[in-house]
């Protein structure tokens, strides 16, 4: 049986199966993207709840495994080598699973890297933006005054789902015919920006119909499904 006891975090989320890849998140759009992902290769994990009401990421538990106190992050006990690996940051582990099961990624190089780019088109693009607009809009700075902020951001994201659309347009997936790491990436921001985040009408989302029929698909497959569960 694999031991985890050197980890802290285990000892606030104990492992009933430390034999299991652990994950430690919470349903927002950056932790469904890991739990998303082991549904889809089919890789057995432990899931436990980063409770960000009680401030569980801000633990030293939680900072011993992601010292930026964001989630999600993973104890994978079977790393490299036959070691543990703990990782955080949603799009290095979602890469790390691809390469480590051999799926969602392409093996072509050329192919390999151009999914890689769209991965970190979302990870500077369309995460940040798309949350922007999220707190503007819905949380906090919706209260503001000062409109020109919400509407910088509320540009940007229409801006990021015009390449988004552009580059669907005639695909199914960001990689042609290839449902990837990229695809993953990306589902649970369109899904916050147009449902959680109530923006749908503000960035003019209809408009965007091949994004609209691609998150349509994204959301239809069972292992989304079971990874937003």
């Amino acid at each position: 049986m694999s031991d985890l006891s050197a980890f802290p975090i285990t000892k606030r989320w104990p492992a009933r199966h430390p034999e299991l890849l652990q994950l430690y998140s919470l349903p927002t759009p950056n932790g469904v993207k890991v739990s998303i992902m082991l549904e889809e290769i089919g890789l057995p994990y432990e899931a436990h709840r980063v409770d960000f009401d009680k401030n569980d990421q801000r633990t030293p538990e939680f900072l011993s495994l992601n010292p930026n106190g964001k989630i999600p992050a993973i104890l994978d006990p079977n790393g490299p080598g036959g070691r543990p690996l703990p990782l955080f940051e949603s799009g290095a582990i979602l890469q790390y699973l691809a390469e480590k099961t051999g799926k969602l990624l392409p093996e072509d190089p050329a192919r390999r890297y151009q999914t890689i780019q769209w991965l970190h088109f979302q990870m500077g693009g369309v995460g940040p933006m798309f949350g922007q607009v999220g707190f503007f809009h819905k949380f906090a700075g919706k209260d503001f005054e000062d409109k020109r902020p919400r509407d910088r951001y509320v540009a940007e994201a229409r801006r990021l789902l015009g390449v988004m659309d552009t580059h669907l347009s005639g695909r199914q997936w960001f990689m042609d015919d290839d449902y990837t790491i990229a695809d993953i990436s990306m589902l649970g921001w369109v899904r916050n920006l147009i449902g959680f985040y109530g923006a749908g009408d503000l960035v003019e989302f209809t408009q965007f119909r091949s994004v609209g029929a691609w998150l349509e698909r994204g959301l239809a497959r069972p292992a989304v499904q079971r990874g937003y569960a």
